[in-house]
């Protein structure tokens, strides 16, 4: 009962939007009405508004990141900590208070990552960044970031079910980017450079 408890409230926790949250308070439109229409760090960057982008980014990493390290903060066991991952990342994809209809999961999984393991996020985190930086594409970065998670968490040594949580997250991540894995094939993604300026 009470993991079910603790994942329950995992999965709320995820399913509060920051992406709208944010746009709100800075009156800006609703990010499921252009762009992507992702309620997410970068198509809410398409408005203009870098620190509302910004803040959505850490908002999003931060509900991740919270609840691990909570659960891992009061020693549950690995599966109970794994389980939770899983909720608070399921939360972001299928928020309850958004019709079941959010975001592919970037930050918060970084977030997750960070809890179970400081050097598996900075690994994911850095790999996101160079080939952000190489091949201006973000949804390229977070599929190979998404891509190299897994084997970083085996090269760390990580319990086998928190590598299982990453393997499962790492799969839906790559799932909800399916129209970008398309646009990317076709060479019609858009640019980070081009979001910016947008």
């Amino acid at each position: 009962m009470l993991t079910l408890i603790f994942v329950v409230a995992a999965y709320l926790l995820g399913s509060i939007s920051f992406a709208v949250l944010t746009s709100r308070a800075f009156g800006i439109a609703d990010p499921r009405t252009y762009g992507s229409g992702n309620p997410g760090a970068t198509n809410v960057l398409r408005s203009g508004k870098k620190l509302a982008a910004a803040l959505t980014l850490i908002g999003d990493a931060a509900k991740g990141w919270v609840a691990v390290m909570l659960a891992v903060h009061i020693a549950l066991s690995d599966i109970q900590v794994a389980l939770i991952a899983l909720a608070v990342f399921l939360g972001h994809l299928f928020p309850i208070f958004l019709k079941f209809k959010g975001g592919k999961g970037v930050a918060t999984a970084l977030g997750v990552l960070l809890a179970l393991n400081a050097w598996l996020g900075l690994a994911a985190l850095a790999t996101w960044l160079i080939v952000a930086l190489v091949f201006r594409l973000s949804s390229l970065s977070a599929l190979t970031a998404a891509v190299g998670a897994p084997i970083y968490a085996m090269m760390l040594g990580l319990p086998r079910v928190w590598v299982a949580a990453s393997v499962v997250m790492s799969g839906l991540l790559i799932w909800r980017h399916k129209r970008n894995i398309q646009n990317l094939l076709a060479g019609r993604e858009s640019r980070i450079d081009k979001n910016v300026s947008q």
